[in-house]
């Protein structure tokens, strides 16, 4: 039922206790001092802690304490005693032990206490599950998989999500990347546990290590307490890391080591701690180009691409746009027929920079506009109507068309509108940097053979 640390010096009383745990189905590990206990909160999660108030080594409210600096993480804490007072009582409750047993106690009134706030901790985490998979089941409605590049998404998505491997997703800013992260997480056997979601774009070096391995007190200037990082909380759960390819290299080399081993140093402390904790990553960034140019660790990267999938940009599966606009309406209780004459298939043609993101962005501005009346096509941003749809097959296969230069100068246009960038090429085509390269290769293969020619 649950996971139970129980410290206490008292050999028999501790294998009497254990023993009635490991009766009603609990998971019980021993140990008889202050210093073990810590370690054993550091190694792996528990549900609850049951610890003697007076230890050879130090006192229980350490361990106490220890217990409530694992963030959302933290297990329930009881303190057994021999040295009761009702004004002790109440200030152990207030620094946050879930209960208090005065010694001597029957076996029968400490299962029964245990069952209770495992009971409870059990009907909290359903609650939590359930309202992360109704989040998840609105969210999971932008995932769209009727074009060929999603369907292969979500069967790779598929296949690692039931494992613990490292998932590293690629692919542009807007494309639905966090979605599938957390799509992995809901689809795996760490579902019912915390997924932990980390922005490293968005804050500076400093906070970020603070804020993933957590700190201690004067770790820092203005480090008042010590603090749990977002490991701590993502204990046997996920951690998702955004924009992973804007790290620093100091961090990198910390998230390295947690990588290899599950280890990992709390800011402005020496002790050792393991967290069972998987990672799923994301940028938009290409890394390969941040690898040469010293920004990205390659070991790093080779540790996070275990699973690397790819994501496509919304221009490579316009099949997909009205199945998004679809889900957008229907979240708001309406449908497609909410889109005048020729909007759709404006739309569709129109080659979305921003993606998903900018598309129901679009979306939403339209509905505001339009408020209750319908969305006519006039409606439209300009860069929308303006855009030109690709041209049909039949208008290119006249006589004299030649299927190379076709190719040649298509790839030449994408890589001068990436200003350069050829893996920023290769997205905007819709293919792979390494297929993009392979047919440079062919075509300057082929230009040379006709000039022999």
């Amino acid at each position: 039922m649950a996971r139970l640390l129980l410290v206490d010096d008292e050999i028999k009383l501790a294998r009497m206790l254990a023993d009635g745990l490991e009766i009603d189905g609990h998971q019980v590990t021993v140990t008889s001092r202050v210093r073990e206990g810590l370690s054993r909160l550091a190694e792996q999660p528990f549900d609850v802690v049951v610890t003697d108030l007076r230890l050879p080594d130090g006192d229980g409210t350490e361990v106490l304490a220890a217990a409530r600096q694992l963030g959302g993480g933290a297990p329930d804490v009881v303190i057994m005693t021999g040295y009761a007072t009702t004004a002790g009582a109440v200030e152990l409750m207030k620094a946050g032990a879930s209960d208090f047993l005065i010694k001597p106690f029957s076996l029968e009134e400490f299962r029964l206490r245990i069952r209770r706030i495992a009971e409870k901790r059990a009907l909290a985490d359903r609650a939590r599950q359930l309202e992360r998979r109704l989040a998840e089941h609105e969210g999971a409605a932008a995932v769209v998989a009727r074009s060929d590049h999603m369907r292969r998404v979500m069967e790779q998505l598929d296949q690692v999500a039931v494992t613990d491997a490292t998932v590293l997703f690629l692919g542009e800013s807007g494309t639905g990347k966090s979605l599938l992260a957390r799509a992995v997480h809901e689809r795996s056997a760490r579902a019912a546990r915390p997924l932990v979601e980390v922005h490293c774009g968005a804050l500076p070096e400093a906070l970020l290590e603070s804020e993933l391995f957590g700190h201690e007190r004067g770790a820092f200037t203005g480090a008042h307490e010590a603090r749990a990082g977002h490991l701590d909380a993502a204990r046997g759960g996920t951690l998702f890391l955004d924009e992973i390819g804007e790290v620093s290299l100091p961090v990198q080399v910390k998230l390295l080591r947690f990588l290899q081993d599950q280890k990992y140093v709390r800011l402005g402390s020496t002790q050792v701690r393991t967290a069972d904790v998987r990672v799923v990553a994301a940028t938009n960034r290409d890394l390969a180009a941040a690898i040469k140019e010293g920004r990205f660790r390659e070991d790093l990267f080779y540790r996070l691409s275990v699973f690397p999938i790819e994501v496509p940009p919304l221009r490579a599966r316009p099949e997909d746009v009205p199945l998004l606009a679809g889900r957008f309406f229907e979240r708001r209780g309406e449908d497609l027929g909410r889109l005048g004459p020729g909007v759709l298939e404006a739309l569709c043609r129109y080659p979305w920079p921003g993606n998903v993101r900018e598309l129901e962005n679009v979306l939403q501005r339209l509905c505001i506009v339009a408020g209750a009346r319908l969305i006519e096509a006039s409606l439209l941003p300009a860069a929308i109507t303006d855009a030109r749809s690709a041209p049909r097959l039949g208008e290119l296969l006249v006589p004299g068309f030649n299927f190379d230069a076709f190719e040649r100068d298509l790839i030449h246009d994408a890589i001068a509108k990436a200003g350069g960038n050829k893996a920023q090429a290769a997205r905007l085509l819709g293919i792979t940097r390494r297929r993009l390269y392979s047919r440079l290769k062919a075509l300057d293969e082929r230009s040379e053979e006709g000039d022999e020619d």
